[in-house]
């Protein structure tokens, strides 16, 4: 997509986008920023495509980024309601196994071969779908979901508590 085309879809649609999300979140500052954030995600994919299809697009992942605000959402209210711990024992000694647990996991994914750590990382890291990797990287989707599972299996021997 050229810049050109790309500015007048945002020109034209955004407030029309915008509205939407805001009729389905209710607040309008996050309504913006999730509007901003679809269309800059369009821009990075540079699809090539009609603008009927893009604007379909634009509101198939402006729905979705809403749902994903509000799983994120109710994981933090979860979170805020459960009981606050004072330092005790057991939560002293899951501190300390969680900074176990990273130290591993940055030393296995140091460790990893790179094949392995750039697709597990385009995957957790970037949150990209296996054909945009395999787009990327200019493999097949097959060759990511190899890779992927050899990464996993690699992590889970690494990451085994013994």
């Amino acid at each position: 997509m050229k810049r050109e085309e790309f500015k007048e879809l945002f020109d034209k649609h955004f407030d029309a986008l915008r509205n939407y999300i805001y009729y389905r979140c209710g607040q309008a500052e996050q309504a913006t920023d999730i509007a901003q954030e679809v269309f800059m995600k369009l821009w990075e994919k540079q699809l090539h495509k009609p603008q009927n299809e893009q604007l379909a697009l634009l509101y198939k992942m402006a729905r979705d980024a809403i749902i994903s605000e509000y799983r994120h959402r109710q994981v933090e209210l979860a979170f805020m309601a459960r009981p606050f711990t004072n330092g005790d024992e057991s939560s002293a000694d899951e501190a300390l196994f969680y900074k176990e647990l990273k130290t591993m996991y940055e030393k296995a994914l140091k460790a990893m071969p790179d094949t392995q750590r750039e697709v597990f990382l385009m995957s957790r890291m970037d949150a990209l779908k296996y054909h945009e990797i395999a787009a990327r990287l200019d493999i097949s989707v097959k060759a990511v979901e190899k890779r992927m599972q050899k990464a996993l299996h690699y992590l889970r021997l690494a990451l085994t508590v013994q």
